[in-house]
């Protein structure tokens, strides 16, 4: 298949990140646009072929920038992960997760859609604007029952409110315009080169560390765990197969309890980086107030995605999380770069940014 040239919008964070590795590797070349917030950070683009990727440092709402961007590179089609995420920072500060969410989706809408108006017939045909959004858009469910891509939108935070009105928007630019979009609901994501502020590479940091691995409530509220990798390999064929317009809900088919979560982790490290006074790590388990609004269970339907294109997850969470648990031991001074912020664009060549 012919190599193209992908715009990743918030490439730096965790999934855009694996993503970028992931299409690199194909022979593809990769745009890696970011604004380099907390959450962004080059030393997770560290193994990318420097022959694969630019690295342009700018903010989704800039019109102009991205405008400019995609008419120097000739980008053929974008994925777009770039979002404010933590629900706990949205409760905190919901304007920046206005901002980025939502109007920076309507600019980058609106610079796509002359982009796209100004390629030939040739390349309007294989362009797409692939939008990755989260399950949290369809709110809480019970006990029973599961997301599917007709459940309507119930969203519970300001973060997954921000993340519904993005999707409106993308569903309007196709029905209004005609504009070639695809839409992903995913469930949770793990995996390396995640912010350490998301409970599993909390818990792992925290455990390592000796201090306190915090748990909400009663820690049994539920989530569906994807392998980051598992996810790329999804939105890659969303981005070759997936039929302009739709909706493709993507999970890991592996529901867990939080607590669940946090015990599997400390039996992992209990083997593989024992305490030295023998005690396991489960002694340092927490129990904290709840976050308002605190979703009880999500749960991704993802037969019509496994149908229609064939996709379906290869990591099981025993698996993905002994992968992901290594690759954080491995990895510390990963961590110690992300913590710190002490990342230079200089390590990875990068003299060339624009701001």
């Amino acid at each position: 298949m012919k190599c193209k040239t992908f715009f990743i919008t918030g490439a730096a964070g965790f999934i855009g990140s694996n993503l970028a590795h992931s299409l690199a590797s194909k022979g593809n070349t990769v745009i890696i646009y970011d604004k380099l917030t907390y959450a962004g950070n080059l030393a997770s683009l560290e193994g990318v072929p420097p022959d694969k990727f630019i690295f342009v440092h700018g903010d989704i709402c800039n019109t102009s920038l991205v405008s400019e961007t995609l008419h120097n590179h000739k980008v053929d089609s974008v994925f777009h992960l770039a979002a404010e995420s933590h629900v706990d920072r949205s409760i905190d500060g919901p304007s920046a997760f206005i901002e980025t969410n939502i109007n920076g989706t309507f600019s980058l809408l609106s610079a796509f859609r002359a982009y796209y108006e100004s390629l030939d017939e040739t390349r309007k045909q294989d362009f797409r604007f692939l939008h990755i959004s989260t399950d949290e858009v369809y709110g809480s469910l019970g006990d029973d029952g599961y997301f599917t891509e007709d459940t309507a939108y119930a969203p519970n935070s300001p973060y997954s409110a921000s993340k519904a009105a993005s999707d409106h928007l993308v569903r309007a630019w196709f029905h209004t315009y005609g504009f070639p979009v695809l839409t992903t609901n995913c469930s949770n994501n793990y995996g390396p080169r995640q912010f350490p502020e998301k409970l599993i590479p909390l818990v792992i940091h925290n455990a390592l560390a000796g201090e306190p691995l915090p748990i909400y409530g009663d820690g049994k509220n539920v989530r569906d765990w994807l392998y980051v990798e598992d996810h790329c390999c999804a939105l890659h064929t969303v981005m070759q197969k997936g039929v302009i317009g739709e909706t493709y809900n993507i999970g890991g088919n592996c529901e867990r309890q939080n607590i669940q979560i946090v015990k599997s982790i400390c039996s992992i490290l209990d083997k593989m980086r024992p305490k030295a006074d023998g005690f396991s790590y489960e002694n340092q388990i927490t129990f904290v107030k709840d976050r308002p609004g605190h979703d009880r269970r999500y749960a991704i339907d993802a037969s019509k995605i496994k149908r229609e294109l064939g996709w379906e997850p290869q990591e099981t969470f025993e698996s993905g999380i002994h992968k992901t648990v290594e690759w954080y031991l491995d990895n510390s001074k990963w961590v110690d770069d992300i913590l710190n912020g002490n990342y230079r664009c200089e390590r990875l060549g990068l003299g060339g940014t624009q701001g």
